[in-house]
């Protein structure tokens, strides 16, 4: 009902205006600069989405579409900033699991995951891989396990922050094999993957993105990809599920969403326009390489994709008991 509401509210202010409603308004849409907010630090895939993306979008339209990088809070400052935002299309929101998670992780949060954002598209999907520092003596999951098990509580593990995939997805590997790690929450998976390349924590779940050139140059040693499936960057390296954990699965995705009551006829300009960014052979040359692989969808099959995140990730926090507040 809020979202139909806040719909109504548009729609009559319109009219008032002498504006057009429904298709017309996508059909004037837009006619002023974007403001695109991704709620992480630079240095991360999200940086890379949002930019491709903003740029793409600023040469089809003809207006600006600006970036903005608002980090902080586990994704919970920029979030917010979205939800509370005028639902005109002119401010969208790059989101990925921790919109999800923080829904249970967090007790209170300044918004809805649900109810706040009017879902525009799936992006990609971005693999998160297991790695370690060099000097760890394994080089595969159990070992990392058997090492871990030795050493109760002796290993530290980065994460992008508090409620993110690399929180939870570490906090689910260890609920599953019975070792005990320090959690290190930084801010952004570039500063995780610094922390692992000095020494300073011993694991990390990484994007593949960000940590494939250390992998390739022989700076980290990466042990499994955290999806249900291979990923195509690199096909020998085996999931966490087939390397020693059954039914493990923590998958990264990325996607755009809107402040609620947005017009459908604006998500729908939005998700055709992003969709056919991400569909361009040099947008896909540019992200597969790198590991991430391009999957849009509708806002139907947004809404209910995130739906099920929410749920799924409930059920790892009651599991783990992990929380941040």
């Amino acid at each position: 009902m809020k979202f139909i509401g806040r719909f109504v509210v548009v729609a009559m202010a319109a009219l008032a205006l002498g504006m057009p409603a429904g298709g017309a308004i996508a059909d004037e849409y837009p006619s002023k600069p974007i403001r695109f907010v991704a709620p992480y630090p630079p240095g991360s895939v999200t940086d890379i989405l949002a930019r491709i993306i903003g740029q793409k979008l600023t040469e089809s339209w003809k207006q600006p579409v600006i970036v903005e990088n608002r980090g902080g809070g586990g994704s919970v400052i920029g979030t917010d900033i979205v939800a509370k935002a005028p639902p005109d299309g002119y401010t969208i929101l790059l989101v990925a699991p921790d919109l999800a998670i923080n829904q249970s992780l967090r007790s209170k949060l300044p918004y809805d995951a649900e109810k706040s954002f009017a879902p525009v598209t799936l992006l990609v999907f971005g693999p998160t891989v297991l790695c370690v520092h060099p000097s760890l003596p394994v080089s595969n999951l159990r070992e990392l396990i058997a090492y871990a098990k030795a050493r109760p509580g002796q290993l530290s593990y980065a994460s992008g922050g508090n409620g993110t995939v690399g929180h939870l997805g570490m906090e689910l590997l260890k609920h599953m094999a019975g070792i005990d790690m320090v959690h290190v929450p930084y801010k952004g998976t570039a500063a995780v993957v610094t922390a692992v390349l000095s020494g300073e924590v011993q694991v990390a779940f990484a994007q593949m993105a960000t940590v494939r050139p250390q992998f390739l140059s022989g700076k980290l040693r990466v042990l499994a990809v955290a999806s249900g499936v291979r990923a195509q960057a690199m096909p020998d390296l085996p999931t966490v599920a087939e390397a020693g954990l059954p039914g493990f699965k923590a998958d990264v995705w990325f996607g755009v969403v809107a402040p609620a009551g947005t017009p459908s006829a604006i998500v729908s300009r939005l998700n055709s326009e992003i969709g056919k960014i991400m569909r361009m052979p040099d947008v896909r040359e540019q992200l597969l390489p790198q590991g991430i692989e391009p999957m849009t969808n509708t806002p139907e099959e947004f809404t209910a994709l995130i739906r099920t995140e929410i749920v799924k990730w409930a059920e790892l926090v009651k599991r783990t008991g992990a929380r941040v507040d």
